[in-house]
């Protein structure tokens, strides 16, 4: 309950008449000379209105509730001097226990005290002023509902300790743990107490910050707990969510898609150990261990393409409640200050959402291309007059005149002057340029681009080359002529 403390003056009739007004609520008077003053609870105020004390209260305020009884439980009860009337008995179905002569007492959500005066009250029917009490020797499993943003909501039945209860952690654990959409400040446990229904706010960030063990209360028997989703996820508590001891289980492949500038868009099954591979192939997902990331999964989808925005990726997450959470990630920002947060752990059911740039900057397609969550090679088809034709794989933002080195330079029949690249752009259509070859020429997307996965380029025959490749086509019908007219003499030769 939350205090604060304010002086009264008391010098007239009227300040006297205040006093006892609020005297009920009063915890500390202290009289000096002619002046007194009080500490007082301002909840008061509400009250001496008319208004109802609110029935949500936080779990650091509450006092809890006492244990009541119910089927399930052992109990002893001893009646004074009387062994006959005493002894171990179960609490029934319907919360009843029989007495010896008595019969049936109902005792269903009582605490011992109740029962004790209940089992009294019969005993004095039959008994001159008997002296009962009543000792709880086992507690029956508690049955407890967890909803909301738990891997497994449902109904649990949790067996308790004769020295405890079991905690609000504790069954987030036993529910498969919490899911990365939950709002842990904000998790309520309603509860059916003495006074009726009552709803508890829990918030578990405190135990996660400070170690406020106050706020992994105790459950009782019928409690609910309710994990909300949170309605603006905070990329930090994001990254220490994973890390909680009442997690969810992190050694599993989850079911993700990958949208927009990644080479295998799509579904699909990522692990935490997932890596890259060639542009084009899906990424290797074998071991598990850790949850897997944002930039595990853009991996397993093959890595990013040339084009991808990375500074804007978005994440929609659903949760139990229906409604998508967008969250935003800036992997630039990993890959310039090693920002962790922006690695978003991820869940089953997340959708990432890679954009293409509106510009395109060769010095950050660099650094993007040695980016883990790049592929490791493209493949570049060379054909034509080079000395080894054929794809090539190269890595990722490499050169036109890297990729013909790769591909082992020109033959002494290709022309040296300009080569020819074909592009299929995204949009469908073809790009068909030539493009001056200069091996001194450093990256230039006019004289030297940067290629791209299934480019493919063309070079040319030099003009001597074609000059000779013409006579030889057409020299070789009349070579075939002069021998079919000299084959007959030849023959002949052969006899002589």
């Amino acid at each position: 309950m939350r205090t604060c403390c304010c002086q009264l003056k008391i010098t007239t009739v009227k300040d006297f008449k205040f006093l006892q007004r609020w005297i009920s609520e009063a915890v500390v008077v202290s009289l000096t000379c002619s002046s007194l003053y009080l500490l007082y609870v301002p909840r008061a105020i509400a009250q001496a209105d008319g208004r109802a004390a609110p029935e949500r209260v936080s779990s650091v305020s509450r006092i809890e509730d006492p244990y009541t009884l119910g089927a399930g439980d052992r109990i002893r009860v001893d009646v004074f001097q009387l062994p006959q009337y005493s002894g171990e008995l179960d609490v029934l179905v319907g919360g009843v226990v029989n007495l010896p002569v008595i019969g049936a007492v109902s005792v269903d959500s009582m605490t011992l005290e109740q029962a004790t005066r209940a089992i009294a009250s019969r005993y004095s029917q039959i008994l001159r002023q008997p002296t009962v009490s009543l000792s709880l020797l086992s507690r029956r499993s508690l049955q407890i509902g967890v909803s909301g943003e738990v891997n497994h909501p449902g109904s649990y039945t949790i067996s308790s300790s004769d020295t405890e209860f079991p905690t609000l952690t504790q069954v987030l654990e036993e529910a498969g743990g919490i899911r990365l959409s939950a709002d842990l400040s904000q998790i309520e446990i309603r509860r059916q107490g003495l006074n009726g229904a009552s709803a508890i706010t829990v918030n578990l960030l405190t135990l996660l910050r400070v170690g406020g063990l106050s706020e992994d209360i105790t459950l009782r028997d019928g409690d609910t707990i309710v994990v909300p989703a949170a309605d603006r996820p905070d990329l930090q508590n994001l990254a220490e969510l994973p890390t909680l001891s009442f997690a969810g289980d992190d050694n599993q492949e989850i079911n993700i898609a990958v949208v927009g500038e990644v080479f295998r868009p799509g579904s699909h099954t990522v692990t935490g150990s997932a890596q890259t591979g060639e542009a084009g192939e899906t990424g290797q997902t074998q071991g598990a261990g850790r949850l897997p990331t944002v930039t595990r999964a853009i991996q397993v989808a093959g890595g990013i393409k040339p084009l991808a925005d990375v500074r804007n990726i978005q994440i929609l997450r659903n949760t139990r409640e229906g409604i998508d959470q967008t969250i935003q990630v800036n992997l630039w920002q990993l890959l310039q200050t090693g920002d962790l947060r922006q690695d978003l752990a991820l869940q089953e059911g997340d959708t990432i959402i890679v954009p293409t740039a509106e510009e395109d900057n060769m010095e950050e397609s660099a650094q993007l291309a040695s980016a883990s969550f790049s592929p490791d090679s493209i493949r570049v088809n060379i054909v034509g007059e080079i000395d080894k034709p054929g794809v090539v794989e190269i890595p990722p933002n490499s050169s036109l005149t890297q990729g013909l080195l790769s591909a082992g330079g020109f033959n002494n029949r290709a022309s040296r002057g300009t080569v020819d690249l074909i592009r299929l752009n995204p949009n469908g259509t073809v790009l068909a340029r030539s493009i001056p070859v200069d091996f001194e020429q450093g990256i230039n997307q006019e004289l030297n681009p940067a290629l791209q996965n299934g480019d493919v380029i063309i070079v040319r025959r030099s003009a001597i080359a074609s000059v000779s490749d013409a006579l030889e086509t057409v020299a070789s019908p009349i070579g075939r002529f002069f021998s079919l007219i000299t084959a007959p003499f030849s023959i002949i030769r052969l006899f002589d």
